[in-house]
């Protein structure tokens, strides 16, 4: 670690601001950076862009569509990260309510990403004085932008530490900017290693751990603004403040959060233990689940399950995590579901040898370089978790991409010569992280991995002979963002919320799997086409306020399936109503009454990021198409792993007898099918979102939603014509 006992630090800005509090949930102001220049600005947050983009991912779009054009690219200088919590960000009344949303140009998806992340560092930039901060430029050196919240003060400063990687630098930043007595106080943004050297980097946001005495951090994984910030030459953004309260949203009816989290409050006690256990277990309560009813990716997402999926359930994980006081990820969170493992020895990498605090895993995590790898030892899941999350590097896409290579190794795509010596089969722990730490370090073939899979599949098509159409099957990709870790082949609406996700193939638009293919609340295409417009316009609006979806539905009140049928009951109307509480009593927008004014916001920003993708070069119909992986079987494998199944389904669905035919016609009667369905729901959803049938938002819905600016309708007009 860098000694900074005598560092003296060398301001390359500096710029002065009022302190003021904060009114209703916003400050009313947002910070503009470039660290091309060093120039340091207050912009003002007008009624306008509070009434229709709302916060967090809203201000992202919004702020970023005014930097940049269709022309730019994600590594030049005017693409932007802009972070941002949103109005009901940093309460302290109601679980899940410190969350923030990076936005930026995707060095994977050429498109608009937006990663919600957790850690202090967006509520307390509010706290600090500031609705959102727009990052633009390249710097000439690597930098730190600091806001101090005690001062009143933004700073550029060149970094003084050579330090990249994030659980040595995080230690070096608290050393540098923290009261020792109040290391709670402050929070930092860095990447790692990997973001300097692959295109899936991702954001390490920080909070202290006060009863533990340490630093964790939550990762905003998607898309690589990893990558981004650090080609900007970003070390590091830091903020603090100088108190930390319940009350300093200064909400319209304080009162009315009071009372709506203390209802909430005593459910998640009550019900947590009995429902999920996440405050146990954590998201790895979905291992058992998934491989029960035949989900969990497995070997590249060739099959659901595993017979040694026993070895990495959520009751092995809740023997490991520290569970010696809580683990919220924000103030007053009583989900409690931010897990971790002390003292682990890595075995492998450049901190060998050394104990390690391990955030997580996630259930992802488990996943991703888990059971779609072929490994089912825990402690070698929580190495390759603990290095992709000090290099910056984005797990889900660590584990997709490398399940990815080790198909193409099975199928001899891939070699030992081609890989420089990795064996890349099934199951070696070794070879996954030795990829990991060439990722890490831009060395060999970690150099090939780190462009991600869309890239890695033209790569491998031009310099080794391989199928295009099989590596297009098999790359389990969409829009260029790597899979989260859902098996999807029955489950024809999880397909379309992969596809038709704006940002890519991310489940946190519309995680609809158990819905459609397990409970089969949504038979027909009308009502997966209605799933796939609310529960993406609901999910995110909890994006554009600073929220976790987990308390929303992972915790349902004890009559909730009584009360409610079906799709209603998935909708949780308690907790809904709990949001337009919580909505109103911060911001005090009495027209906001129901649920389906909280949708209808969403709609807005939604809708405006599609014409953002439009703009830039996407957004049709074309670019929602899905690797035929995710819907059926690709190979003679597959099909045979499953041929009761899949035979029925020739007979009962396709009105085809399997009988007498081989398995190679049966695949392809089967594809022929399977992509009709997905077609056809593609026309349903379009239908119902107010879009063409190639997938653009027409000029009534965006009149509806008062988002038919003159720059918006120009996008929209030129497509069409």
């Amino acid at each position: 670690m860098t000694d900074l006992t005598k560092t003296h630090l060398n301001i390359l800005a500096e710029f002065d601001y009022d302190l003021q509090p904060v009114d209703k949930g916003y400050t009313n102001r947002s910070l503009y950076v470039n660290v091309s220049d060093n120039t340091i600005q207050s912009k003002p947050v007008t009624q306008h862009m509070k009434d229709i983009f709302i916060g967090g991912r809203g201000f992202g779009l919004k702020l970023l569509w005014d930097a940049v054009t269709g022309a730019t690219k994600w590594d030049d200088p005017e693409n932007e990260i802009v972070i941002s919590s949103g109005p009901i960000g940093g309460i302290t009344q109601y679980p899940g309510t410190g969350k923030s949303i990076v936005v930026s140009l995707s060095p994977t998806t050429n498109i608009v990403v937006d990663s919600n992340v957790g850690g202090y560092y967006g509520p307390y930039l509010k706290f600090a004085g500031w609705d959102a901060i727009e990052l633009q430029g390249i710097a000439d050196r690597e930098v730190i932008v600091f806001v101090d919240g005690e001062r009143g003060k933004v700073q550029i400063i060149e970094a003084p530490m050579d330090t990249v990687d994030t659980h040595l630098l995080t230690e070096e930043l608290l050393e540098l900017f923290a009261d020792p007595k109040k290391p709670n106080l402050v929070s930092s943004v860095t990447a790692g290693t990997g973001a300097d050297h692959t295109l899936i980097g991702c954001l390490n946001v920080s909070y202290f751990d006060l009863p533990r005495r340490l630093i964790k951090v939550k990762q905003a994984g998607r898309g690589g603004t990893g990558t981004v910030f650090r080609h900007k030459n970003l070390k590091a953004l830091v903020v603090r403040i100088p108190k930390m309260s319940g009350t300093l949203n200064n909400a319209d009816d304080q009162s009315l959060l009071n009372e709506t989290g203390r209802r909430m409050n005593k459910e998640m006690h009550e019900n947590d233990p009995v429902q999920n256990s996440m405050a146990t277990k954590g998201t790895p309560v979905l291992v058992e689940i998934m491989d029960k009813f035949d989900l969990l990716p497995t070997h590249n997402f060739k099959f659901g399950a595993h017979p040694d999926a026993h070895k990495i359930a959520s009751t092995v994980w809740e023997s490991l995590f520290d569970l010696s006081a809580p683990d919220g990820c924000w103030y007053g969170c009583t989900m409690a579901c931010a897990h971790g493992v002390q003292d682990l020895e890595l075995q492998t990498g450049p901190y060998q040898g050394q104990p390690v605090f391990v955030d997580g895993p996630e259930y992802e995590t488990v996943g991703g370089v888990g059971s779609n790898l072929g490994i089912f030892d825990p402690l070698q899941i929580l190495e390759l978790n603990f290095y992709c999350d000090t290099y910056g590097l984005d797990v889900i896409s660590y584990g997709t991409l490398t399940a990815f290579l080790m198909e193409c190794y099975e199928k001899d795509i891939l070699n030992l010569e081609r890989t420089g010596g990795l064996d890349l089969t099934w199951g070696k722990f070794e070879a996954a992280a030795e990829l990991l730490h060439q990722m890490g370090s831009g060395t060999g073939f970690g150099k090939i991995a780190g462009l991600g899979i869309r890239r890695m599949k033209q790569y491998f098509a031009e310099e080794f002979g391989a199928d295009p159409q099989l590596v297009q099957d098999i790359g389990m990709e969409a829009k260029g963002m790597e899979y989260s870790e859902y098996m999807t082949k029955e489950s024809l609406a999880m397909q379309g919320g992969y596809g038709l996700a704006n940002k890519g193939a991310q489940h946190d638009e519309a995680w609809l799997i158990f819905m459609d293919q397990v409970l089969k609340l949504i038979p027909t295409f009308e009502d997966k086409a209605e799933a796939l417009h609310y529960f993406p316009m609901f999910r995110t609006w909890f994006g554009l306020n600073g929220l976790c979806k987990l308390p929303w539905n992972d915790v349902e009140p004890t009559d909730n399936r009584t009360k409610y049928k079906g799709i209603e009951a998935a909708k949780v109307p308690e907790h809904v109503q709990n949001y337009v509480n919580l909505f109103v009593g911060v911001t005090g927008r009495m027209d906001v009454q129901r649920g389906e004014d909280l949708i209808e916001m969403s709609e807005a920003v939604y809708n405006f990021q599609r014409v953002f993708n439009l703009r830039m070069g996407y957004g049709r119909r074309e670019h929602d198409a899905i690797p035929y992986r995710s819907a059926g079987p690709v190979t003679v494998e597959e099909y045979e792993s499953r041929q009761e199944r899949y035979d029925t389904q020739m007979k009962e669905l396709v009105g085809v007898d399997p009988e007498g035919k081989t398995t190679e016609d049966k695949v392809a009667i089967m594809r022929q099918y399977r992509e009709d369905q997905y077609q056809r729901l593609c026309d349903a959803v379009y239908k119902r979102r107010g879009w063409t049938q190639d997938g653009i938002p027409t000029l009534e819905t965006l009149k509806r939603l008062r988002i038919d600016f003159p720059e918006v309708v120009d996008v929209v007009t030129a497509a069409q014509n």
